[in-house]
């Protein structure tokens, strides 16, 4: 199973090798972070708990602090169910668009555009009543909505409500395109949202292939910060020596006046 978080970019089209046109969605994914592996015999769930985006520290509130100590803090946290223990995923691991390649079949799941509370015709494509015979202020009308024996409204009738703003799942997409320096994907067709919402992507084939172990990250943290010590440490032996030297000149300068 592979997964990843992204955000809606917009729509746009390309070009197959032999000429035809695809409508593509432009998906910013990745790079993605591992927050948390759960398992069945302790959180009840195999899953994996991946994080995605940036965030200001003093926004994330204090559990949540807690819960990411040693990552990045990260916008966007959710969590996506897998058959067993074998994902090999850890705590910390990266990864990003590279897991996906062209001409896989992925499940996006996103929230709808919100419509606000709506009539049947737009909500459920009712057909409306004629718009002449007799029928008067009644053309969007939802007609009949029950008999007089039962004297109630069934569950599950089609009327007038809100519309929209709902988890909503498409199966069976095409990726076409991915473009791994821009951290992008083009998927085939439309996905559910607006532009800047958030997607989770999947497919139930292949596995991931990390881009950078926790360890790794570690490592590299440690030889950046070393650098950066050892950078200031430097600067300020340089300037400590500037002081020393201007100090001495102007001591020597005052003995001259002096004399």
């Amino acid at each position: 199973m592979k997964f990843i978080l992204g955000t809606k970019l917009g729509m746009t089209q390309v070009f197959r090798d032999d000429g035809t046109v695809v409508p593509v969605t432009r998906v910013a994914a990745g790079p993605c972070v591992v927050t948390q592996v759960k398992n069945a015999g302790k959180n009840g769930v195999n899953a994996v708990q991946i994080g995605f985006g940036t965030q200001k520290l003093f926004r994330v509130p204090k559990a949540q602090q807690g819960h990411l100590k040693g990552l990045a803090t990260v916008r966007f946290m959710r969590d996506f169910r897998t058959l067993g223990e074998e994902h090999g995923l850890k705590h910390g691991d990266t990864f990003t668009v590279r897991v996906f390649a062209p001409g896989e079949k992925v499940q996006v799941v996103g929230t709808s555009k919100g419509k606000g509370f709506q009539g049947v015709v737009k909500r459920h494509g009712f057909h409306g009543h004629p718009a002449s015979h007799g029928h008067k202020d009644q053309q969007r009308m939802p007609g009949s909505i029950g008999a007089t024996t039962p004297q109630r409204v069934f569950k599950g009738k089609r009327m007038a409500g809100h519309m929209g703003d709902a988890r909503v799942t498409v199966k069976n997409l095409e990726v076409v395109g991915v473009k791994p320096e821009e951290n992008e994907l083009l998927i085939k067709g439309a996905v559910p949202g607006a532009r800047g919402g958030l997607l989770l992507i999947s497919t139930q084939e292949g596995t991931i292939t990390v881009e950078q172990t926790a360890e790794e990250k570690g490592q590299t943290e440690k030889v950046i910060s070393d650098q950066v010590i050892g950078d200031q440490t430097g600067a300020g032996h340089e300037a400590a020596l500037g002081k020393e030297e201007k100090k001495e000149s102007a001591v020597e300068e005052k003995e001259k006046s002096n004399e």
